[in-house]
């Protein structure tokens, strides 16, 4: 259902807006990182192919994720929750809470990759990251409660999880980086 007549023409727009997204980010990760290599020396140049796969894998993923598990969670329960009314959901309504939750998501799956550039630049660490598991695990629902599209708690969840996840496997790739580092140091 359509309120307005330009709805079902923005329908489209932004629909073929994350296509192109999701199509493009690989273009677009190579971009970035054409951008911030001449500030690297020769041997950290050497992670642009993990760089481009890993962001665009991971960015794939989160939209997929939210794609298959968050968005058909999110409307069986905002549906659900009020089964005494006839849902009359407007074209504009579907598609915000859709982009929301699929370009959300596919940001929020980039966490690893920025840990690691934060591991390299020096300024977290493995240990670091673990010693604040608790403060992160606070900060990580409150984010997912400002970046969840409704105010219910399943869908705080259902975007917290992941988040949690992503933040493990970052206290791996910071453990990584971190001894690959202590390697390279102690061998020289």
């Amino acid at each position: 259902m359509y309120l307005n007549p330009t709805e079902p023409f923005n329908l489209y727009l932004e629909v073929g807006f994350v296509a192109g997204l999701f199509t493009a980010s690989p273009f677009v990760f190579y971009q970035l990182w054409l951008f911030i290599a001449p500030g690297l020396y020769r041997k950290e140049k050497r992670y642009v192919l993990p760089f481009l796969l890993s962001t665009v894998a991971l960015f794939i993923a989160g939209g997929f994720f939210g794609y298959k598990m968050v968005y058909p969670a999110s409307l069986d329960f905002l549906i659900g929750y009020g089964l005494r009314f006839q849902p009359m959901i407007t074209i504009a309504e579907y598609t915000k809470l859709f982009l929301t939750i699929i370009i959300g998501l596919g940001l929020i799956f980039e966490m690893p990759i920025l840990v690691f550039f934060l591991a390299l630049m020096r300024v977290i660490t493995a240990r670091w990251m673990w010693r604040n598991l608790r403060y992160s695990i606070l900060a990580i629902f409150v984010v997912a409660a400002i970046v969840t599209p409704t105010t219910d708690i399943l869908n705080m969840c259902l975007f917290a999880a992941p988040m949690v996840a992503l933040y493990a496997i970052s206290i791996g790739v910071a453990w990584l980086v971190n001894s690959t580092r202590k390697r390279r140091t102690d061998a020289v």
